[in-house]
């Protein structure tokens, strides 16, 4: 091998390792005695000695993932559903998008001090990379989620949620990795919670701008127990031909253990797993043009009027009406103006 192409070789490597770094971090076999088992985790990784979980170049290892995903979510927004599910099975078989979910699950989330059923939390750095390296196995069978229940804000009630196990919760966050982007593509404009890049105040600003024009009758809803009432043959047919459906499937079917006492999960999503808040987003997906498609079809006693600006009435039209109504969700609570 010539010299010029030793450094282009090199130049590809990512987090500037040099060659030998990163072929000992590709072997597989420096993983094989060590077993992800619920009563036995190693403390100790026979992994590289010089290659340190800090010292991972996270920006580059990011900018990869997020160049996969663009090109997921341009491929869903021109409807090249082939290429889409393509790069989607890439970026769930990415090192650099497992190295992001054991991260983002383990030292991200403020939820990294919780266990699940087995126990298992606060990793440390050489777990991680175990951890990294078993995602890349056939996906093991869910186990139940634990159930905790936390009180509501400014409230006497409280609300369950359901803890997977830190593997459960790394394969999660792998997938949400590759099926955020196809949805992000497809969701309404008007749609803001548990969304990247949007928050509560753009719900917020999104109802002014809906309301400050002219006076308006408000509708406030809020859907009960969104959560544990998600159908999941009908979340299961709107997911479609995605690679991990099948995963999912398990997730949503893996049961719930409250109080030492199993529960079969028929309905729902867990609060407190890491995609079911994606998962609720495309259940929820549609409501604004199922609404319209209600005021298109739903037959007035009358004439409906509205005063034009020489405070003149008017006749509104049925396609006015459509276009007067605007509907702005956050999650499983949403606002009809109109």
């Amino acid at each position: 091998m010539s010299k010029t192409h030793q450094r282009k070789k090199q130049k590809q490597l990512p987090f500037g390792f040099d060659l030998n770094q990163w072929k000992q971090l590709n072997d597989t076999k420096i993983y094989e005695s060590v077993e992800w088992s619920e009563n036995d985790i190693a403390q100790d990784v026979s992994i590289v000695p010089d290659v340190e979980w800090r010292n991972l170049d996270w920006k580059t290892i990011q900018r990869r993932v997020f160049k996969l995903q663009k090109l997921i979510y341009k491929a869903s927004s021109r409807g090249e559903r082939s290429k889409m599910r393509k790069y989607q099975k890439l970026l769930t078989k990415s090192f650099h998008a497992r190295l992001l979910a054991v991260r983002r699950v383990t030292q991200d989330n403020q939820g990294k001090k919780t266990a699940g059923v087995d126990g298992i939390k606060n990793l440390k750095p050489k777990q991680r990379f175990n951890l990294v390296e078993l995602l890349k196995k056939s996906p093991k069978k869910p186990k139940p989620t634990r159930r905790v229940w936390i009180p509501k804000p400014g409230k006497d009630e409280k609300r369950p949620l359901g803890i997977p196990t830190m593997y459960d919760r790394a394969l999660q966050c792998l997938h949400k990795i590759a099926l955020e982007p196809e949805w992000e593509a497809r969701f309404e404009p008007n749609s803001y919670g548990f969304r990247p890049g949007r928050a509560a105040h753009d719900a917020v600003g999104a109802i002014y701008l809906a309301i400050n024009k002219k006076p308006k009758y408000v509708l406030d809803a809020d859907l009960a127990k969104c959560f544990d009432r998600i159908n999941h043959k009908a979340l299961l047919e709107k997911i479609g031909l995605y690679p991990g459906r099948k995963l999912i499937k398990r997730w949503l079917k893996a049961g719930v253990f409250d109080d030492e006492q199993f529960q079969e999960t028929n309905e729902g999503t867990p609060q407190g797993g890491v995609i079911s808040p994606l998962l609720a987003n495309i259940a929820l997906h549609g409501m604004e043009q199922a609404i319209e498609e209600y005021a298109a079809n739903t037959p007035y006693k009358g004439e409906v009027y509205s005063k034009n600006r020489g405070n003149q009435m008017k006749t509104v039209s049925t396609r006015d009406r459509i276009k007067g109504i605007s509907l702005i969700r956050y999650a499983d609570d949403f606002v009809s103006a109109t």
